[in-house]
Parts: structure tokens; sequence; C-alpha cells
């Protein structure tokens, strides 16, 4: 009786224990919350943080961005001519325009100008569209006017002095800027890019890139071009140019340049140059102190 009992009672745990393990509810996993993109009003202006910390650029406005502490946020701008880059939410950076794409968000605070500054802070071409090679350099809205070196042009789209074909600004072309047309020439000759002397300056030329686009180059100081030979060579060598210095340099200085003299290395009677033992020698000494 006692055997019967036992083995009904081991039935029951068993059932039991099945039934308890099959009506267990199993643990299920909560899905991630969503990120959710930060909201603009009509402004541009948002509320939300898209992580708690860091810097984060305006969607519509180039020099506007946003300071993220720890989800609170604070609208800031770059100071006028200057807009946010977003290179790292960790760098807070106001950059020239000129490096940055802002085609996506073209906005900009209202101008502050000043005298020859269109913006408090940048690089603008001079007010002349006629003058090509002057452009002003603003900071805090005072200026300084660069002239870009001979040949050259202020760029306004790289905020820097470029060729004239490569600047594109209207009436500061290559045929504006030189007064020069490079001839006419077959495609062979044209992929040369030949060579013509400035008939106004023996020191320069012009090189015609793909026999159509001229920029004008220099020889150093002391040479001239050579239309002949279509290259640099010293004034005295070229008769229709030999006297182009002779206002500027005597002969005694062009006969220096063409033919320098080797620099001197003690100047006759000068105390030669202090010198640190060497160590052979300093291991002698040494020896014989012993």
């Amino acid at each position: 009786m006692a055997t019967h009992l036992v083995a009904l009672l081991s039935v029951i745990f068993l059932l039991g224990s099945t039934i308890a393990q099959r009506q267990r509810p199993q643990a299920t996993r909560k899905p991630a919350p969503a990120k959710t993109e930060p909201q603009y009003d009509d402004d541009g202006v948002t509320d939300q943080c898209p992580e708690p910390f860091g810097f984060f650029a305006d969607a519509e406005q180039c020099d506007k961005y946003y300071e993220c502490n720890d989800g609170a946020i604070t609208e800031k701008l770059c100071p006028d001519g200057m807009v946010f880059n977003d290179f790292s939410p960790d760098q807070e950076k106001c950059d020239l325009p000129f490096n940055l794409d802002c085609s996506q968000r073209p906005k900009l605070q209202t101008p502050r100008p000043s005298l020859h500054c269109p913006r408090l802070h940048g690089y603008f071409g001079h007010e002349d569209k006629g003058v090509c090679d002057k452009f002003y350099y603003c900071v805090d809205g005072k200026f300084n006017m660069i002239t870009c070196p001979a040949g050259l042009v202020f760029n306004p789209k790289t905020g820097i002095c470029t060729w004239p074909d490569e600047a594109q600004k209207v009436g500061c072309s290559s045929e504006d800027v030189f007064n020069f047309n490079c001839p006419k020439v077959d495609e062979s000759v044209a992929q040369t890019h030949p060579r013509y002397a400035d008939p106004e300056d023996c020191q320069y030329f012009y090189v015609c890139i793909n026999g159509e686009v001229p920029r004008r180059n220099g020889c150093k100081i002391g040479q001239v071009f050579d239309d002949t030979q279509k290259r640099c060579e010293w004034a005295r060598k070229v008769p229709e140019c030999a006297d182009w210095y002779k206002d500027r340099l005597t002969d005694a200085q062009l006969d220096e340049l063409e033919n320098p003299k080797p620099a001197s290395t003690r100047a006759p009677g000068s105390a030669p140059p202090r010198r640190k033992p060497m160590r052979k020698h300093h291991k002698q000494v040494t020896e014989t102190d012993e």
C-alpha cells in the first residue's frame, strides 16, 4: 500500500512540474526606443538634441548651430561672415565660407557691413569690378587691402589669388587683364602650350594653355624672355632686350647675377669657429691624467 502511494505521489509531482513549465510566460525583449530626428519650427529653431552632448549645424542656416550639454540645447551664431564647420560634433568651429559647402543650408544672418567689408569677417573683392588683382581681408569690420602677384586675380569663389581663367570673374578674364590674345595655331602646336614674348615687357611672356587661354609668366631678375628659343635667357644674350635692365642694374650687378661668386666660408683673419673637443682627444686626456 505504501509503495503504491509513493508511486502515485511521484506521478502527481512530475505532472505538476510539466504543467507549470508549460504555463510559465516567456520573457519578451522590449524594442529599443526609436531615435527621433530634431523637429524645427518655421524659423529653423529646434528644441531637441540629436545627441546629449556636442555641436550641431542648423538645417537651413549655415552660420547657425546648436550646443547640446546633457540634452540641454543652446542656439548659437558664428561671427558675421563666418559659417559653422560641422566636420565633428566634438568641435565648435566657425570657418570661412570658402572651406564649406553651404548649398544645402544657404541662409545667413543679417550682414553688418563696414568700409570695404560687406561682412565683419572674410575676404572680399574690390568694389570696382575693373580692379581684379586687389581684395580686402576683413577682421571684425576692419580691412587690409591685399594685391595679388603679377598675372593673378582675386577669386571670389576660393578667397585666394588664381589665374583669370580659373576665377571666371566678370570683367577679369585673361583677355581683360592681359590685353593679349593667343595667336591661332593648329591642334598639334596647341597641345604644347606655346609661349610668346610680352610685347611691352622683356622680362615677361605668355603661356597659351591649349593654344587659347593666356597666362602671364616672368623670368627671374637679370633675365629676359628669348622669343626665338622660347625660354628665359640672360639679358645680354638677347639683342632686342640687352639694355632692358640698364636703368635698374649696373653691369657689375648683372655680371654677379649671371656669374655668382661662391660664398666665402670664413673671412681672412677671422678666428676659427669654436668646437667641442673630439671624443678621441677627450679619451687621450683622461688616460694621461691617470
